[in-house]
């Protein structure tokens, strides 16, 4: 019970918004009950009055009362229900608000450790889990302790003695319960577990059908979501055995206690100490009582349960996110776009050396500075340092000299657009997705940014222009089109510092050279760093600065790096010529390699 404890505290103040509306639940839940205990109590004047005398005029008044307190009860029992409803859902609303306002300030690397569909799942299931102990459990606990309450008086006031005999056996409903609280822990945390590898299988395999189709990985897909759904199976089979034992045990227990009444009042009724309407009542009452005793030992199974939800989203809402805003920050200011890097190192978490160490450079208002350097230096992750994804861990990074741990991290990300090396493309129309650039900027505005990103013509031949439906993968524009609308995007964000990583990445040869043009319009004006393996633009940059295991190795302008002859000129240099048929190549070996007819 200390998991369910711990995590009922995590969570409960959660509830502060609604606890004024969960009293007026467990006030309904009451009157409920109450209700329930009068109808008892009526129908056994009923029967002693009216049925066992045989006397019509004994009838009315009893049954009129039994009438008024079943409408009450219903009343009132529609009202707490669907109040209960009404604030469980609130409850989710807010729970899943929290931990997806959570989740979106983690690093990257927690998004590479753990699995998209198992988040998912975490932010579906498990919240839905955690509801139905924090506000389902908390209204199922009242209504079960109060309504036992009231059945056990009643029943007590009826015939104490006969009630403390039954009793005896009510015990047993919650060390059942308690005896199989663990094996229905454990199968629901496997369930947990293997919702969220279904959830990750289908996802994946959804956003790499290509590749599935291309490699004929159908069969291997297949037998990878049947190994996550078998575990499904597995873990819900025995949960679902261990519930199962649990209620038959308790029907065979209630079904013991009602005997033992009914025998019990027999023995009365002949001795002439209990009359036929007490017995029924009583025997009614016992009825009533053992399902709300029934219910606490099954609401403390539903918590077990729920413990395991409540640990996988305590996983995520525990994880520190790697930046945040500062305590005092800097009061805006109109951004010049002075950037600077002053011995700048940076190690990820759990890496054996440091991705970038000691780096200095500084880029003015208007600059373009490249960086460019082997795979795996280090470039991408200057992208990450200078908008904040990171802090370094030595050194210090500054906008216009102020430290980017002093700058508001909304204020910072306003100022210092990116355009990430994967083309963002979001479910909505193009003109929404450019929009999202700058929120709020009107057709004219959009449109303008599309014409200097090149992207206006292709936007305006499609049959709904701007309001034409995308999303991630889209088959409807290719890869140069989509990076072109997300240029737009980046043009209309208007920032005075740019960071472009791999802006040309994936694209062939002439969708880069349309997307060249418009790089060059949106690098205009603004302190633009560009992180690159296509050195297209290398000419026209004010420097070059190359970056190799971490280090600033190289720095110029093109023309000062090519004949220095160092890490750059390697880089730039001629490329392979390929296959080498021609000079030097046999006739033999030349048509073997030429296409052949078909037969």
């Amino acid at each position: 019970m200390r998991e369910v404890r711990e995590a009922f505290a995590r969570f409960w103040p959660l509830t502060r918004g609604d606890r004024k509306w969960l009293l007026l639940i467990v006030a309904c839940v009451i009157v409920s009950a109450l209700a329930e205990t009068a109808s008892i109590l009526l129908f056994a004047e009923l029967t002693d009055h009216a049925l066992k005398a045989g006397s019509p005029a004994a009838f009315w008044g009893p049954a009129g009362a039994w009438l008024g307190v079943a409408v009450l009860g219903a009343i009132v029992g529609y009202l707490g229900n669907s109040l209960a409803v009404w604030t469980a859902e609130r409850f989710v609303l807010r729970l899943r608000a929290n931990v997806f306002r959570h989740v979106q300030d983690l690093p990257p690397h927690f998004f590479q450790k753990h699995r998209q569909g198992d988040l998912v799942e975490r932010l579906t299931g498990d919240v839905e889990a955690i509801e139905q102990m924090v506000v389902s459990g908390v209204v199922g606990t009242v209504s079960a302790i109060f309504s036992a309450l009231f059945y056990s008086a009643a029943a007590l006031w009826l015939r104490w003695d006969l009630a403390l005999v039954t009793f005896l056996l009510a015990p047993l409903f919650l060390v059942a319960a308690r005896r199989f609280a663990g094996r229905i822990r454990t199968a629901a945390q496997d369930e947990r577990t293997a919702d969220g590898a279904i959830t990750s299988v289908v996802e994946e395999s959804l956003g790499n059908v290509v590749l599935t189709q291309a490699y004929n990985r159908r069969r291997a897909e297949e037998k990878r979501l049947d190994r996550e759904a078998r575990a499904w199976l597995r873990a819900s089979v025995r949960g679902a055995r261990a519930s199962e034992l649990y209620e038959q045990f308790v029907e065979v227990v209630e079904t013991v206690c009602v005997l033992a009444v009914i025998g019990l009042g027999a023995w009365e009724i002949s001795q002439g100490r209990m009359s036929l309407g007490q017995l029924l009542a009583f025997a009614a009452f016992l009825g009533y009582l053992y399902p709300p005793i029934r219910d606490l030992g099954r609401l403390g199974l539903t918590l077990t349960a729920a413990t395991a939800g409540a640990q996988r989203l305590q996983e995520i809402l525990d994880a520190e996110p790697a930046v945040t805003d500062p305590a005092e920050p800097v009061r805006p200011w109109p951004v010049r776009g002075w950037v600077s890097f002053h011995g700048a190192s940076f190690r990820y978490p759990g890496a054996e050396r440091d991705s970038l160490h000691d780096v200095t450079f500084t880029a003015g208002p208007g600059e373009f500075v490249l960086v460019t350097g082997p795979s795996g230096a280090g470039k991408s992750t200057l992208s990450k340092l200078l908008t904040r994804f990171y802090d370094p861990t030595e050194g210090v990074i500054c906008l216009d000299g102020v430290p980017l741990t002093d700058v508001p991290l909304e204020f910072l990300r306003e100022n210092v657009a990116l355009l990430p090396q994967e083309t963002l493309i979001l479910h909505g129309t193009i003109g929404e997705n450019i929009a999202c650039g700058r929120p709020g900027a009107s057709d004219e505005e959009i449109e303008r940014a599309a014409r200097d990103a090149d992207a206006h013509a292709f936007i305006g031949a499609l049959p709904d222009a701007y309001d034409t439906e995308i999303a991630p993968g889209t088959s409807i524009l290719s890869g140069g089109q989509l990076q072109r609308i997300a240029l737009a995007r980046a043009i209309l964000r208007a920032a005075p510092v740019l960071v472009l990583d791999e802006p040309t990445t994936g694209l062939d040869g002439p969708a880069a050279r349309r997307v060249v043009q418009p790089l060059r319009r949106l690098v205009s004006g603004r302190t633009t760093v560009m992180i690159t393996h296509d050195l297209t633009l290398a000419p026209d940059a004010d420097r070059i600065l190359v970056v190799d295991r971490g280090r600033l190795v190289e720095e110029g302008t093109h023309e000062e790096l090519m004949a220095r002859g160092g890490v750059y000129a390697g880089l730039a240099g001629p490329m392979p010529t390929g296959l080498g048929v021609g000079v030097g190549a046999d006739v033999e070996t030349t048509m073997r390699l030429l296409p052949q007819p078909c037969p």
